[in-house]
């Protein structure tokens, strides 16, 4: 059994955050409207708001209109109080690069910046962060996005040779250690994005899957709202589906029109027969819209039945979804810190 003291500790802070992230939402509010929303008391809401106020986190706009007796303090939170900072690596066609933005709580962007880069190993990314946490105000997350898999920040397979296997998350975390850090998977992230744009009124199972030019295909999922990832960060690794053939024959298919066509339609169909979306996104710099309907017959060819077949999408750039799914999920890292509800990434 926890100490009590541990256990009061661990509950203020709870309430700190239902207070923040109440705040984040209304917008403006006052203590009284804040503390019907929490469901905490006018006195707690008034004890944190007023350290928050001290610690910089919310920001006071003065009294509200009067309707009779003392006007109530106006509150909103401040999201430029502190910051997240967010990498992509990518490596394409041989040419290897860091695209870095920064966001605010809000997850408001800065403008992204590319570095086109001899190499990229573990050095080259630890000096590139700490230029720019040293650059910028008030770090308080890491976000990093990888051609690969992370399992507790240690990189596994990836399309970048001299970060597998590396123990990047630890390194990080030793040298940043009030800092949370995430190293999240380019597909993982990019179905986060996708699936946030989507804005299904209740939560759905979806796929996006992505067949990139020289390199193999992969895929995300969501399952009833929530990010799969699996065991041990390998769900989505769908270039060592069954196809029958050995994966460099799979390169070699995905170069001609008909093997591609070929790969897609066996991956559309392995996915839509295990989760069964609502919703798949085809990805992919060998991908165009005129592929759709070709790629729906090959699903119905298979025997997929029509009353299963999932609103299917052709997205060949997804860039802009997979930042904010990087985004999404550094700040998240921060707003579950305090485990209120089951961490979802």
């Amino acid at each position: 059994m926890l100490p009590t003291s541990h256990n009061t500790q661990q509950v203020k802070r709870i309430n700190v955050e239902l207070v923040k992230n109440t705040l984040r939402s209304m917008g403006v509010g006052t203590k009284a409207s804040i503390a019907n929303l929490t469901k905490l008391s006018v006195a707690t809401c008034g004890t944190i708001l007023n350290e928050l106020l001290q610690t910089g986190e919310i920001i006071d706009l003065g009294p509200d209109e009067s309707s009779g007796g003392r006007p109530a303090s106006r509150y909103q939170f401040n999201a430029d109080y502190a910051s997240v900072l967010c990498l992509i690596i990518r490596t394409e066609g041989g040419v290897h690069s860091i695209t870095h933005t920064y966001a605010n709580l809000n997850g408001e962007m800065a403008e992204e910046q590319t570095l086109f880069l001899d190499e990229i190993n573990v050095t080259v990314v630890e000096d590139l962060i700490a230029n720019l946490i040293e650059q910028h105000h008030n770090v308080q997350a890491i976000g990093i996005g990888i051609p690969g898999v992370a399992h507790n920040g240690v990189i596994g397979i990836c399309d970048v040779p001299e970060l597998m296997y590396q123990p990047l998350g630890p390194r990080l975390k030793e040298q940043y250690e009030e800092v949370e850090v995430v190293i999240g998977n380019d597909m993982n992230l990019t179905v986060y994005g996708l699936y946030n744009q989507q804005q299904f009124e209740e939560e759905k199972n979806f796929a996006v899957v992505t067949f990139p030019e020289n390199h193999f295909p992969g895929a995300g999922f969501i399952i009833d709202g929530r990010p799969l990832t699996g065991n041990t960060q390998f769900g989505g690794e769908v270039s060592f589906l069954p196809f029958g053939v050995s994966r460099e024959e799979q390169l070699r298919m995905l170069k001609t029109t008909e093997g591609l066509q070929e790969l897609v339609v066996q991956t559309l169909v392995s996915i839509i027969a295990i989760i069964n979306p609502a919703t798949i996104v085809v990805t992919g710099d060998t991908m165009d819209s005129a592929m759709r309907d070709g790629l729906v017959q090959g699903c119905l060819n298979h025997h997929i039945p029509q009353e299963h077949m999932p609103e299917l999408i052709i997205r060949r750039d997804t860039r802009r979804e997979y930042v904010t799914g990087l985004v999404a999920v550094t700040l998240e890292s921060l707003t579950y810190r305090i485990q209120v509800v089951e961490k979802q990434w």
